[in-house]
């Protein structure tokens, strides 16, 4: 499980799926270039959440949103 707010590694998570289904086939499925999935997925960028969406689909993967707990003050 990432920690909360940790972009990055989601990014990277994705990232690693999409080079080992291969990065043409994803793109091809996602609907975006080769060299935007590329781009979306570099460290540098900061892809919009639909691209996201997207890239996720053409992976087989989703997000499903959790509920975190709030923590208490004793």
């Amino acid at each position: 499980m990432a920690k909360e707010d940790d972009s990055v590694t989601l990014i990277k998570v994705i990232d690693t799926v999409a080079r080992a289904k291969g990065m043409t086939k994803i793109a091809k499925e996602a609907g975006i270039s080769r060299e935007g999935l590329y781009k979306s997925l570099s460290p540098n960028d900061n892809p919009s959440f639909a691209i996201i969406c997207k890239i996720l689909n053409a992976i087989g993967y989703t997000l499903v949103p959790t509920r975190i707990a709030k923590k208490t003050e004793i």
